[in-house]
């Protein structure tokens, strides 16, 4: 029952989260005269008859208030995002073709970045000034002084090219549907995933050691020793346990960022994702998508910011479904 509570009010919490961008971006977009919200909804397909369309289609004649209303009907029960004048298609179509391939990239991103991050750290926490430790050090430093582009144009010149040419063409650029084979979409995937992942894993090694070398300093720790518990125990069972608490909550506000974050990964690769399309919305003004874009992102920090709160009161018994 304290789980279905706590669950109840994290999605009751993020649901009025999402209201309030919704209602924010309506009236920012639409509390304006007429003829200049039609326009810009047309967007460069704007055109006498393309505008009147859109004042039919969206009642843009109505009063402000009678628009917010069907804006929320058409959002929320219908998931209805509206549709681009300038692609000619629905933007809910558009947000569906593009999701699988940001949620392919972020997704093994993540994984691979909290793999890689979460062993250095650890391995450097209790191991301090190691030979290893020394090493992460460097490439830790390495890892966070290098643009995500250059990461990305590297992987292509050093792996992906000299690949392909000597016949192993596995590992490609561009977008493979996870449904027609896993095989092939890991190849299509698996350089935006280091890409992604390098930056990443540099900031996560960094906050994993030092949140464990914190935590194995405390009294605790040290009355777990004097106990006799074996120090691989202490260090996994009480140790890691506490120290994770930061950087799950600094996953959180990096999954929930990282809608804009791989817009230059997928420019690199040539992945047609959320993050290229909205960039492309922005430059065309393209209206309708970019409002559908803005509800999404924030969709994406809400389910983040929830599934953070789950684990957050599991790995901490002190804030556990309060």
């Amino acid at each position: 029952m304290a789980l279905a509570r706590f669950l109840v009010r994290r999605v009751l919490t993020g649901i009025l989260v999402l209201w309030l961008v919704a209602t924010g971006t309506f009236f920012l977009f639409f509390a304006r005269p007429v003829l200049v919200v039609a326009r810009g909804l047309a967007g460069r397909a704007a055109s006498p008859q393309v505008i009147q369309q859109v004042i039919r289609d969206l009642g843009l004649d109505q009063p402000l208030m009678v628009q917010y209303g069907h804006f929320l009907n058409r959002l929320f029960l219908h998931l209805d995002f509206g549709y681009s004048y300038y692609n000619g298609e629905s933007v809910k179509t558009i947000i569906a073709q593009d999701i699988p391939i940001t949620a392919s990239v972020v997704v093994g991103g993540v994984v691979l970045w909290l793999i890689v991050g979460l062993s250095v750290g650890i391995i450097s926490a209790t191991r301090p000034r190691s030979l290893f430790d020394r090493v992460s050090t460097v490439g830790v430093l390495a890892g966070l002084s290098a643009p995500t582009f250059v990461i990305g144009e590297l992987l292509i010149i050093a792996i992906f090219v000299p690949l392909n040419q000597h016949g192993f063409s596995w590992i490609q650029t561009g977008y493979y549907p996870l449904s027609q084979g896993v095989i092939p979409w890991m190849g299509h995937m698996i350089l935006p995933w280091v890409t992604l992942a390098t930056v990443q894993a540099a900031v996560y090694t960094r906050l994993s050691r030092g949140s464990l070398i914190d935590t194995l300093g405390e009294d605790y720790i040290r009355t777990a020793r004097a106990k006799g518990l074996s120090e691989r125990r202490v260090v996994f069972r009480h140790g890691v346990r506490a120290a994770l608490t930061p950087v799950v909550s600094q996953l959180g506000v990096d999954i929930g960022g990282l809608l804009g974050g791989v817009v230059v990964v997928e420019q690199v690769f040539g992945l047609s994702g959320l993050g290229q399309d909205s960039v492309q919305a922005i430059a065309t003004g393209n209206l309708p998508v970019i409002i559908g874009f803005v509800i999404v992102a924030a969709a994406f920090v809400v389910v983040a910011n929830i599934v953070v709160d789950m684990c957050y009161a599991l790995l901490d018994p002190r804030v556990r479904l309060t």
